[in-house]
């Protein structure tokens, strides 16, 4: 008589305010204009105003989008002098944008 298949052990079900951080940390990705500036951020720092040049979008719009990532930790800011600028948080954001851009791609 053959053994029985081992079944894999599946991690817990997330509680429902990680999945709740889990889904707003996506819907951030839902938003054309966030995510282009987020793959403009991928390649370096940049202000306001090389962002805006950038992505097609006004600056005022940006400054929006760059308020809202930074509210939740996804991009941070750096003054230099008058200057402010923005970069992506840290590296689980952007291995998380390039999967997403390498699924796309491959698909």
């Amino acid at each position: 008589m053959p053994k029985a298949a081992r079944q894999p052990r599946l991690a817990p079900v997330l509680d429902e305010h990680t999945a709740a951080h889990v889904a707003e940390l996506f819907g951030v990705f839902s938003d054309t204009s966030r995510v282009r500036l987020i793959s403009a951020l991928a390649q370096g720092e940049l202000n306001v105003s090389a962002l805006a040049d950038v992505v097609g979008l006004s600056e005022s719009a940006v400054s929006h989008h760059l308020r809202g990532l930074r509210q939740l930790r996804l991009v941070s800011a750096r003054k230099a002098g008058r200057e402010v600028f923005y970069r992506v948080e840290d590296e689980h954001i952007l291995a998380l944008f390039r999967q997403g851009v390498r699924h796309i791609q491959e698909g």
